[in-house]
């Protein structure tokens, strides 16, 4: 069987309980980082056997762990931090266990986006998770895809790109659009920028980034909703009176 473990995105207490017991049941551990993993096992007081996977190996490493779990093995996938296959890897032992019915479970845990979004203060009723965004090619291409997207998005990106891609956003969707910068969640030095993208960028522009980002913009429709309710009109009313006649 396959276990995929979420892991602490900063905070190690944010471990389950149901996870630290998961891991301490398998057979051997995927890891992303063996060393950045085995820092977590020591403070769980795990020894098990830490193998590495990751993004350059993962093609050459699936079928060995595929003829593994068909022998009974139970092996448990971790990330560096967060749950594996979010922006990680994960997505193609998955697939090969599901295509080999080998069962496969995922437990709840940590994520970085659903508390950025959650305490972005933009609308989480819908959204879409956009992840890393291409660094070069097809970059120009998604954004433009993404101009008219009605829900929240949310989007992963390093220190070092932040600014560059905040002025993006401010050209496609404006740079008055409400957003919100999310980095070292569950640290110490956490911190969520709440604003236009244009405040957002001066403030950031005064100081040196540093840590994982998660940034996150209203959607398009969301804005004009959030506008039409900010002036004191019924759109909100006639929304819930909508609401109860679909009852």
């Amino acid at each position: 069987m396959l276990y995929l473990v979420p892991t602490p995105i900063g905070n190690l207490e944010d471990i389950t309980l149901r996870a630290v017991n998961v891991l301490k049941s398998a057979d051997t551990i995927l890891a992303e980082d063996t060393r950045t993993s085995g820092v977590l096992m020591k403070h769980l007081g795990i020894n098990k056997p830490l193998q590495s996977y990751h993004i350059f190996n993962e093609h050459q490493s699936v079928q060995r762990v595929i003829d593994q779990l068909k022998q009974g093995k139970t092996y448990a996938l971790v990330s560096d931090a967060g749950t594996p296959a979010i922006s990680d890897p994960g997505f193609l032992l998955v697939r090969e266990c599901i295509r080999h019915n080998i069962p496969v479970e995922c437990l709840p845990g940590p994520t970085a986006f659903v508390p950025a979004l959650v305490n972005s203060g933009l609308p989480a009723d819908r959204f879409t998770f956009e992840g890393f965004l291409p660094h070069k090619k097809g970059r120009q291409t998604r954004l433009s895809q993404l101009a008219e997207e009605e829900r929240t998005m949310i989007f992963y990106e390093s220190p070092h790109r932040l600014l560059k891609t905040l002025g993006q956003f401010a050209e496609v969707f404006g740079p008055e659009r409400p957003a919100s910068v999310s980095r070292e969640l569950t640290k110490l030095f956490e911190e969520t920028v709440r604003g236009s993208l244009s405040e957002i960028m001066a403030y950031f522009a005064e100081k040196p980034v540093k840590g994982e980002i998660v940034v996150c913009v209203q959607g398009a429709e969301n804005t004009k909703q959030t506008a039409k309710r900010d002036k004191g009109s019924d759109y909100y009313k006639q929304d819930l009176d909508d609401d109860d006649d679909d009852v």
